[in-house]
């Protein structure tokens, strides 16, 4: 039975995530979904409290794939890896545009979208820890995705080729530091006799 309704759940949010990429939000009410699921009305309120948990539900439903696989890779580098999620971050919203506008409503809190910003916050506490951040986290994660959002609704608008690599490298320019020089090789003292050393060696220890 347990199964019976999990599966049901899963066909109206797969229903549901239909409807709104391919017509858009406004398409998305309780009666259609519910129709293009093969039920009546009323059946989805035993699975949703009303609409906005239904739209939450499917954000989530089609979100989980995608913060998979935005995951941080602990191996990679944390610089390079803040730029992948960048270029992930706007591929989504411009392939998902009618969820991504249902993620960035004002006022609108999803799971989802709480979801995206912890993994961007991992992302950019990876950066902090290796020295890379010139400042604060919160101020930094603020930064990405005001513009990452702005740069996803810009394009969708329709915006020049370029805007993406540009705000990126903006937003970049005001939050990380350049790569720290690497070490200085150790001076070759090969040629140095025993009795050099041990007079070299007395004289840092007087330092």
């Amino acid at each position: 039975m347990a199964k019976d309704r999990s599966e049901t759940r899963a066909h109206i949010l797969e229903t549901a995530a239909r409807l709104l990429h391919d017509e858009g939000a406004a398409a998305l009410t309780t009666r259609a979904v519910a129709q293009a699921a093969g039920l009546q009305a009323p059946a989805l309120y035993r699975f949703f409290e009303d609409k906005d948990a239904l739209l939450d539900a499917v954000a989530e439903h089609v979100f989980a794939a995608y913060v998979r696989e935005k995951t941080p890779d602990e191996d990679s580098d944390p610089v390079d890896d803040l730029r992948a999620g960048w270029t992930a971050h706007l591929g989504f919203g411009l392939a998902n545009p009618a969820l991504f506008g249902l993620l960035v409503t004002p006022g609108r809190t999803s799971p989802a979208a709480e979801a995206g910003l912890a993994v961007l916050r991992a992302r950019v506490h990876r950066v902090a820890e290796s020295g890379r951040l010139r400042v604060p986290e919160p101020l930094a994660v603020e930064l990405i995705h005001a513009a990452g959002t702005g740069a996803v609704l810009t394009l969708l608008a329709g915006s020049t080729e370029g805007l993406a690599d540009a705000m990126y490298e903006a937003v970049a320019g005001r939050i990380l530091t350049d790569a720290p020089a690497p070490p200085a090789a150790p001076p070759d003292l090969s040629m140095l006799t025993g009795a050099e050393h041990a007079l070299l060696e007395e004289w840092l220890g007087r330092g």
